[in-house]
């Protein structure tokens, strides 16, 4: 088993990081604006990718397995690329003075690959999306994500 964790700090309150992290419509906000369903413990969110001329690129669904407020986030993928469905995505939270730490893994993963190291750096990319968003109010979520390779 592989897992892709990292750290980031948002200078925001627990609350308002929590908020991007656990609605339908804070996750458009950062990660894919192609974002649906109905986050709730128990219920699905939806999310697609697109490139710049439209054509879908990718999907995945995620059950709701957690909502902590202002401490965890969790998903378990349910649909998506092979490597990702049964792989646990887990925001936990914390303060430390000024800043939220945002503590993120996409956890187990049957193998570490080339896919896997892609996926750790785009969740790197999506992850400094969230905190433009929390400080500044505004994202980068796809299609206006950092491109990093000729796979997205």
């Amino acid at each position: 088993m592989a897992d892709i964790i990292h750290r980031v700090g948002i200078k925001a309150p627990l609350s308002k990081v929590y908020a991007a992290l656990s609605t339908v419509e804070g996750i458009a906000g950062w990660w894919t604006q192609h974002t649906s369903g109905a986050s709730k413990v128990g219920e699905k969110i939806g999310v697609r990718f697109h490139a710049a001329d439209g054509k879908e690129i990718g999907s995945m669904n995620m059950e709701v397995k957690a909502l902590d407020p202002n401490k965890k986030v969790h998903w378990r993928v349910t649909s998506g690329p092979e490597e990702w469905v049964g792989t646990d995505v887990i925001f936990t939270l914390s303060q430390e003075g000024e800043y939220t730490i945002v503590l993120f893994g996409h956890k187990n993963w049957r193998d570490a690959n080339e896919f896997t190291a892609h996926c750790s750096m785009k969740w790197a990319t999506f992850l400094l999306s969230l905190r433009e968003l929390v400080e500044s109010g505004k994202g980068k979520p796809s299609p206006q994500d950092v491109k990093i390779d000729d796979w997205n």
